[in-house]
């Protein structure tokens, strides 16, 4: 959608279910071998008591609302805020929800309220700042 296609309140979503594969290659796509993500005597031992996915495994649901489906093809991301507000775990399925808070026409900027949930829990929230595609 181009800015003019935008207005307040839209919203759009996208789910998924977070599996042992989903982990294994974002640790190696992002080098972030933690063991609360890999080890589950290490994280059996952590305040979450099992693994747990990357936050960022998450968020990056956020990106794929924004770049398919709200504003879609041809956005680009500018910023994001991230609160990470619990723990996602192998076989949760998050869904990623961006909602239309602000257009700027003079920039042609949008800010959307971003939130992931797992089963109507908040498991981040946010906002994000893109460029939609141009006329």
């Amino acid at each position: 959608m181009t800015f003019e296609q935008l207005h307040l309140g839209q919203t759009a979503s996208v789910g998924k279910t977070i599996t042992e594969a989903d982990i294994l290659m974002f640790a190696a796509v992002s080098t972030d071998t933690n063991p609360v993500h890999l080890n589950a005597e290490v994280a059996a031992a952590s305040q979450f008591g099992e693994r747990i996915a990357h936050g960022m495994l998450s968020a990056g649901l956020i990106s794929a609302v924004l770049g398919t489906q709200l504003p879609g093809h041809g956005t680009i991301y500018v910023g994001q805020t991230l609160h990470f507000r619990a723990p996602v775990k192998i076989g949760d399925t998050v869904t990623a929800t961006v909602e239309v808070t602000a257009l700027d026409p003079a920039k042609q900027r949008v800010t959307l309220k971003t939130t992931c949930t797992v089963g109507g829990r908040v498991v981040i929230d946010g906002e994000a700042t893109v460029m939609p595609p141009s006329t």
